[in-house]
């Protein structure tokens, strides 16, 4: 999105006239057939495509694609990992495409493996953090959401009835403080507040059942790769309190979070922060891939029998 001049009157709700003009504004700048499709086609020799629905919108059409273990073992525990929630954080999609290409042969045999890398091609291929209708997903994964929320929550009911494992990749970026807020005020009338943008990587717990062990345990593996984001002078993280080192914690059902969409025992949202001095795309993704083995170590070793 552009922030060259406002969009809408403030303190008055977006209407049709005003996602239009936002509309108007977005362009493609990266593409998501040959960037993205194009590697999900060249692991099909090691995990089964799987396609769980289509993105249409005006001119634009996208198929979305999940890969899934090549052979499904009754009795093993369903592991669901999903990047690209939002289109514009980019280590969460090609962290997911990272694991499943450099790591998860590990766990063949072990897990029945469900990743779906790019939740919402839409706006990965603009870099933005909503869908084509200015909605975000990851704020309505719940019946009536969008599509690119409801063909993800049909696809894992019908992959397992129980997961014992849910990890959902995400980025913290400054454009999270320079234009996502402001538009997200923008489109609701409200007056932004801007929050410290926290330098380094952190996880978001679900506050109805926290499992810290297993977000300790994924923190310690990527602090090996990257830095962990401090707490701000309030002793918070995008405003929320840290409950442990690098991690905070949201009602995720309540606020219609990826996270949500299974029983889970183990879940847990990674937030890279890409623009740090500190860190580089390559730092980022492979933070994003020693999150998802560290979950899947903790996860399959306090098990308790729990099948898929």
């Amino acid at each position: 999105m552009t922030t060259d001049s406002p969009i809408g009157e403030a303190g008055r709700p977006w209407g049709e006239r005003e996602r239009d003009q936002w509309r108007s504004r977005q362009s493609r700048r990266r593409f998501y057939d040959k960037d993205i499709v194009t590697r999900i086609d060249a692991l099909g020799d090691r995990f089964e495509r799987t396609v769980y629905g289509q993105v249409r919108y005006a001119g634009d059409a996208y198929t979305l694609y999940a890969l899934r273990s090549r052979v499904m073992r009754p009795g093993l525990p369903a592991v669901l990992v999903t990047g690209g929630v939002h289109g514009y954080e980019t280590s969460g999609v090609l962290g997911a495409l990272a694991f499943l290409d450099q790591a998860a042969g590990a766990y063949a045999g072990r897990v029945n493996l469900l990743v779906a890398p790019c939740v919402s091609p839409w706006a990965y291929e603009r870099i933005h953090r909503w869908n084509h209708d200015a909605v975000d997903p990851n704020r309505n994964f719940r019946p009536g959401g969008p599509v690119e929320a409801t063909a993800l929550m049909d696809l894992t009911q019908s992959f397992a009835n129980d997961y014992l494992l849910h990890i959902d990749l995400h980025e913290t970026t400054d454009t999270d403080r320079t234009e996502f807020g402001p538009a997200l005020s923008a489109r609701d009338g409200k007056v932004f507040v801007e929050e410290e943008t926290p330098d380094g990587f952190y996880l978001v717990a679900d506050s109805e059942d926290r499992q810290l062990d297993f977000q300790k345990a994924i923190i310690a593996e990527v602090e090996k790769v990257t830095h962990i984001a401090p707490p701000d002078a309030q002793g918070e993280i995008i405003g929320s309190p840290v409950i442990a080192h690098g991690i905070i914690e949201y009602p995720v059902a309540q606020l219609g979070l990826c996270p949500s969409i299974t029983n889970a025992r183990f879940k847990t949202t990674t937030e890279v922060y890409p623009d740090s001095s500190r860190t580089t795309p390559d730092i980022c993704i492979r933070a994003q891939v020693a999150a998802v083995r560290a979950a899947l170590d903790f996860a399959l070793a306090h098990s308790g029998g729990k099948a898929g």
